[in-house]
């Protein structure tokens, strides 16, 4: 099966047509109007340094339903205890930096570019990439970011540094997801840490078929620190 080389217009070839792996296309650009067509066509770029622009739609994709989130006990406790402040969109570049450089234990360096960072905070001072985060008194200590459009928060990645930071952040994302009527947050590629939140993959088909429905919905651009009071 081809990997289809991508124009100059920010226009793709149906996901249907991507490799097993969810392969679509090569090359392109991140501008903003390629970044907003891609994900709301089921599409998002993933690549290391040394690469092209890669896009990918995989099948079966990884999604979370907001009420779904599954709350362990000790994260309850946890969350519980107010070890953590959770703040919106305080800190978005922050949020990226600390994505990019944070070791993970299941992962050799990062994918997050340079010119990815760039690109997601163009879309966040747009009003249309933000970030979740989690403190601890005046330190940043784990959040997640992501894309929103339509009723969709298309998930980028996660760091924390305290134990249960990101999770933390996770799950006041599906609270707020709740609050605001989301239909559902993706989360792309299927991974053990995020089935056992509660995320479930589904076949490409009906998760495109739930990605058009939700397009419909206004996308609701801005900061959403606005929203942090949801979440009290």
């Amino acid at each position: 099966m081809a990997v289809y080389q991508l124009p100059r217009e920010p226009i793709f070839p149906h996901p249907d047509e991507a490799t097993p792996d969810g392969l679509l296309g090569i090359g392109g650009d991140l501008s903003p109007r390629r970044l907003v067509a891609a994900y709301a066509s089921g599409i998002f770029p993933w690549y290391n340094n040394d690469d092209p622009i890669l896009w990918w739609s995989p099948d079966p994709r990884m999604i979370i339903y907001p009420d779904k989130f599954k709350l362990a006990k000790s994260l309850r406790q946890r969350i519980n205890k107010k070890q953590f402040n959770i703040r919106i969109d305080f800190a978005f570049e922050e949020v990226i930096e600390q994505c990019k450089t944070v070791k993970r234990k299941d992962a050799n360096g990062t994918w997050i570019t340079n010119e990815m960072a760039d690109a997601y905070i163009r879309l966040h001072q747009m009003g249309i990439a933000h970030s979740v985060e989690t403190w601890e008194g005046n330190k940043l200590v784990g959040g997640l970011y992501g894309v929103s459009l339509g009723s969709v928060f298309f998930g980028e990645s996660m760091f924390h540094k305290r134990t249960d930071a990101s999770k933390v952040a996770f799950y006041h994302l599906t609270v707020l997801a709740q609050k605001i009527g989301f239909e559902f947050i993706d989360c792309q590629v299927s991974n053990e840490h995020l089935l056992s939140l509660g995320a479930e993959e589904i076949p490409r088909d009906n998760f495109l078929d739930m990605l058009d429905n939700a397009m419909v919905a206004e996308t609701l651009q801005g900061n959403w620190g606005k929203f942090e009071k949801l979440l009290l």
